[in-house]
């Protein structure tokens, strides 16, 4: 295991699947975290409960499709375990940090997803767990339709690894309803020879990769409606070359499941400096990458927006050339 930025040529990564997904009891990291901006909750809780068959169907088609793709590429694929989880084991991006030779399962912001890492446990030769905080003083019921306030209190660390961005020595970590400053802090703790830089108002709900996407050493990828200068990030990454993503081509969700915005479209994993992943009908997106010189592998992942997952969320890649 050695991966220390997004770009380097990936050799062994962790998809995940769809097997079991559902969405667990709204409890009050739920309401706060994922559904701070649903004014009325009465419609999330008659979705309580397991995914529609078809959408768990086609997600995995999707995957599977990937995984074969990759792995004539020549790239090591490890899953999680088929087995039932009280949220789901779609996104492994967001269970675990890997930077050198070190895997952290993070300190999750859900609840239901406090043990995730289980999941995919034997994809690490080793694998230390943060401390889990699971008190209601974590969480800031006042968020709830207020984007500038966030979902978790400093009172303990909490993050996603998706809150995470990797450029060797520096990492971008975005404040939001999934991280806190608190987890900033326990990360730079963790690794006291990086510098973490922190990304504060800026997108509340709630990962940093569907707002910013590292291509390479220099040559970042930005929403624009969040980020419209490059020079709002945090240096040395103010001082890289900028793409400003193309309005996404909307591809929809399945019937009223939705749980993110067009733009986890820009949501994309490189497979070097040279070869990026992308959905199949981001074209716009696709155009401005070549112009760097940037091949766009175009694949269908058709509920990105349902499940809440691009490419770079449902990947977790372990091991990357540097």
């Amino acid at each position: 295991m050695y991966s220390v930025n997004e770009w380097g040529k990936l050799r062994e990564v962790v998809v995940g699947i769809a097997d079991y997904a559902n969405i667990p009891p709204i409890d009050i990291s739920m309401r706060t975290v994922n559904y701070a901006d649903v004014s009325h909750i009465d419609a999330i809780q008659t979705k309580v409960g397991a995914y529609p068959e078809r959408v768990i169907r086609e997600a995995n088609e999707d995957l599977d499709n990937f995984v074969n793709i990759i792995t004539d590429l020549g790239v090591t694929v490890n899953r999680p375990r088929r087995e039932p989880t009280p949220y789901y084991n779609y996104c492994p991006r967001d269970l675990v940090f890997v930077h050198g030779n070190r895997a952290i399962a993070t300190p999750m912001s859900i609840r239901a997803r406090h043990n995730n890492y289980e999941s995919i446990v034997d994809c690490f030769e080793t694998l230390q767990v943060a401390p889990r905080y699971l008190e209601d003083d974590l969480y800031n019921i006042a968020c709830v339709g207020d984007p500038d306030t966030l979902a978790l209190t400093e009172v303990a660390p909490a993050f996603d690894a998706a809150n995470v961005l990797r450029a060797n020595d520096d990492l971008l970590y975005l404040v939001s309803n999934s991280g806190n400053r608190a987890g900033a802090q326990y990360l730079q703790e963790q690794f006291p020879d990086l510098r973490v830089h922190l990304l504060e108002n800026t997108y509340s709900y709630m990962h940093i990769d569907s707002t910013v996407a590292f291509l390479r050493e220099g040559l970042v990828l930005l929403n624009p409606s969040r980020i419209n200068d490059v020079k709002k990030l945090p240096k040395p990454f103010s001082n890289w070359d900028a793409i400003y993503c193309a309005e996404p081509v909307d591809i929809g969700y399945y019937g009223d499941y939705c749980n993110a915005s067009p733009w986890i479209n820009m949501n994309l994993i490189s497979l070097d400096e040279h070869t990026v992943v992308l959905e199949q009908n981001q074209h716009p997106l696709r155009r401005q990458l070549e112009a760097y010189g940037i091949e766009c592998i175009m694949l269908p992942i058709r509920h990105q927006r349902t499940l809440g997952g691009g490419w770079h969320c449902v990947t977790n890649d372990t091991v990357r050339d540097t």
